[in-house]
C-alpha cells in the first residue's frame, strides 16, 4: 500500500514538474513575441512621425507655388492678365 501510494505520489510529482517547465517556457515565448510587438510598434511610431513630418513640409504653400512654376510653368495672376467676360457679349 505505501509502495502504490509512494508511485502515485511520484507520477503526480513528475506530471506537476513538466507543467511547471511548460508554463515557463509559453511565458517566456509570449515574453519574446510581446517585445517584438512593441518594438514593430516603436518602428511604426518612428515612421508615422516622419510621414506626418514630409506630409507637413510638402503642403507648405510656398513649395506648392514653386513647383507649380517650375513643373508647370503657371504664373500668378495680376489683374493686367485677367480678363473679364460679360454676359450677352457686352
Amino acid at each position: 500500500m505505501s509502495g502504490r501510494i509512494n508511485l502515485i505520489l511520484t507520477v503526480l510529482l513528475v506530471l506537476c514538474a513538466l507543467s511547471l517547465v511548460n508554463s515557463q517556457y509559453q511565458a517566456r515565448r509570449l515574453f519574446i513575441e510581446l517585445e517584438r510587438a512593441q518594438a514593430a510598434a516603436r518602428q511604426l511610431e518612428i515612421e508615422w512621425s516622419q510621414l506626418q513630418l514630409d506630409q507637413s513640409t510638402l503642403a507648405k504653400h510656398a513649395r506648392i507655388e514653386a513647383n507649380a512654376r517650375r513643373d508647370l510653368g503657371m504664373m500668378p495672376v495680376t489683374p493686367a492678365r485677367t480678363q473679364y467676360i460679360n454676359k450677352g457679349g457686352r
